[in-house]
């Protein structure tokens, strides 16, 4: 079967929404997503959106895969990085090289776009991801713990 991407446009927010959902039900966490057709339409695609999609799909037009990115920042470089947030390929597209050639896309927007640096967070028993990950070269960033403030925690501490 051949493959290819395509950047997103509002009108793949629904199939987005479904790629979304899937990926957070095999993360053990479907019940947090809060994500409507209409939120991901006006932060992906609405004005001053820093937030870019692609979407991979078959000859035929059936949607195998996608991922959505945004750019960091590093002082130390003093350039732009790209931050891969999600990733997801349908099971029936699995092992078919979808997501490789997704890492690859995003991999050559980087380049393209002068960033210092390609990064994402993987689940540490996500294993099949890791695999893949590896098998591009890519290395886990042990020495940093990643933080988080959110919903309530993230009010209260912004109120003061």
């Amino acid at each position: 079967m051949n493959y290819r991407i395509r950047n997103a446009t509002a009108a793949d927010a629904a199939v987005i929404l479904r790629f979304i959902t899937e990926l957070a039900v095999y993360e053990n966490a479907g019940h947090e997503v809060e994500a409507t057709v209409e939120t991901l339409t006006q932060s992906i695609f609405g004005p001053g959106s820093v937030t870019r999609a692609v979407i991979c799909e078959t000859d035929a037009g059936e949607p195998a895969g996608f991922a959505i990115w945004f750019l960091s920042y590093s002082t130390w470089q003093a350039r732009n990085g790209l931050y891969l947030e999600d990733l997801y390929v349908t099971p029936e597209h699995r092992g078919a090289g979808v997501g490789r050639m997704l890492l690859r896309h995003l991999a050559k927007v980087a380049v393209a776009e002068g960033c210092g640096r390609f990064e994402w967070s993987v689940l540490d028993w996500n294993e099949p991801a890791i695999r893949v990950y590896e098998a591009i070269g890519a290395e886990p960033q042990s020495e940093w713990t990643r933080y988080r403030l959110s919903g309530d925690r993230l009010k209260a501490f912004a109120a003061g």
